[in-house]
């Protein structure tokens, strides 16, 4: 079962996929377009600076929905992971200048440790910045990765496990990210996405698609409509599990960041408007 067409004043997009624009230019077109919503990575604001971003966002009309990407906790090395909590909390020090209510958490991998024992060294690094993301009132968001990136960038590849982490750590402020690219796969999926939802753990919905052949695993993600992800029958999924959140662009495309990026930005909306 599909659902209808996604609400118009539910779009969000990421800085990444215009990311030829510094923010400011991000910030004007996506207004021009009428999008409601921006999630901000951290190099785009990093190169107009905390305060200036914030001031940026702050005179905009637009809704900050997320900040990208705090997270990558596991590591062999104890000085190493100590830094990793330190600059977590920066990160949310930063979120919070930005007005985001969410840090997204791209866990972090070792391959000179187990999976396993990389998601304890997570549960333990969330853990421990939780009581400052707590006193500044941020939401975590446990992205799951794709398994394809369990070597150094996530040890949480499903949505299950990612479900069973924030159940583990059992905090308000502890929840899951669902990005498509990374999930589309998982015959669970629909389970789990109801699973988070019922829990009020669903914080976040990402969206672009899977092209057919993908040439690049990282940087060819399609826009809407260019691939073989069944967006709307997930877009369904996280309907009847009670999101009603913003629906999030993120597109790394090499292909795509060619182009002019006013041209690629119209196609941004209409693609959200017809094929998400």
């Amino acid at each position: 079962m599909e659902a209808g067409n996604p609400k118009p004043d539910k779009l969000c997009v990421h800085t990444i996929t215009t990311k030829k624009w510094t923010l400011g230019e991000a910030v004007d077109a996506y207004s021009a377009e009428g999008i409601r919503g921006i999630s901000v990575w951290q190099d785009a604001a990093a190169q107009a600076g905390i305060g200036t971003s914030r001031r940026i966002l702050e005179a905009s009309d637009l809704e900050v929905v997320s900040y990208v990407r705090g997270g990558f906790f596991p590591s062999s090395s104890s000085s190493a992971r100590l830094a990793a909590i330190d600059n977590n909390r920066r990160m949310l020090d930063e979120a919070a200048e930005l007005g985001s209510p969410l840090l997204v958490m791209v866990c972090g991998a070792d391959p000179k440790i187990s999976l396993a024992h990389a998601r304890e060294q997570i549960q333990l690094g969330l853990e421990a910045i939780l009581p400052y993301a707590e006193a500044l009132g941020i939401k975590l968001g446990i992205e799951p990765l794709h398994p394809m990136y369990a070597d150094t960038r996530s040890a949480i590849n499903t949505l299950g496990t990612a479900n069973d982490l924030a159940a583990a750590i059992d905090h308000p402020l502890c929840g899951v990210v669902i990005d498509v690219y990374h999930l589309w796969w998982d015959p669970a999926l629909e389970v789990e996405i109801i699973r988070c939802g019922r829990k009020g753990k669903l914080f976040a919905y990402h969206i672009c698609d899977w092209r057919v052949p993908t040439t690049d695993l990282l940087n060819d993600r399609g826009l809407m409509g260019e691939g073989c992800i069944p967006l709307k029958e997930i877009r369904h999924w996280v309907q009847k599990a009670g999101f009603d959140g913003y629906h999030e662009v993120e597109i790394f495309s090499e292909r795509h960041w060619a182009r002019d990026p006013y041209e690629f930005l119209k196609d941004v909306v209409y693609a959200y408007h017809h094929h998400s």
